[in-house]
């Protein structure tokens, strides 16, 4: 039996957003913050200081255009999964030194266990592949947008 995560077990169709309006890597996590906010009814001022408490650590911008914050919220259920595209690239401070046009946001509970590191695996196993970063970046809708994280890798 295959328990691999999927990125649909974390991301939903509502919790995309097409072509973020952000002129910097701040500005982004502050919208999808926002966005967060409305699917999960915690303040976004809790998930963007857990964010960026993340983000002090180290850039989460893994290379090729791809940012994953990520980090543990409190009072929240269950793991939860955002995917924004950007309107244009960003400095995300990346280890390639590449901006940033394609973040996926991972909110786990305050204890996530395993959790955190199979959404992170997950995560990074479909932007590793070139079809689903194709996918994203070609995308004209956001059922389009979904379908391209949402695609088995």
């Amino acid at each position: 039996m295959n328990t691999t995560m999927k990125a649909s077990d974390f991301i939903r169709p509502d919790n995309v957003i097409l072509d973020l309006p952000a002129p910097t890597k701040a500005r982004a996590l502050q919208i999808i913050a926002k966005k967060a906010e409305a699917a999960l009814s915690i303040p976004a001022s809790v998930i963007l200081d857990a964010l960026l408490r993340r983000e002090n650590l180290g850039s989460t911008g893994v290379g090729e255009g791809v940012a994953i914050p990520h980090a543990p919220v409190p009072g929240l259920a269950k793991p939860f999964g955002l995917l924004a595209r950007l309107g244009k690239p960003v400095d995300f401070e990346s280890i390639d030194g590449m901006p940033v046009d394609i973040v996926i946001v991972l909110l786990t509970p305050g204890n996530p266990g395993r959790d955190h590191l199979n959404m992170l695996a997950c995560a990074a196993r479909h932007l590793r592949s070139q079809t689903v970063l194709y996918g994203i970046r070609a995308a004209a809708t956001a059922d389009q947008l979904y379908a391209a994280i949402a695609a088995d890798v």
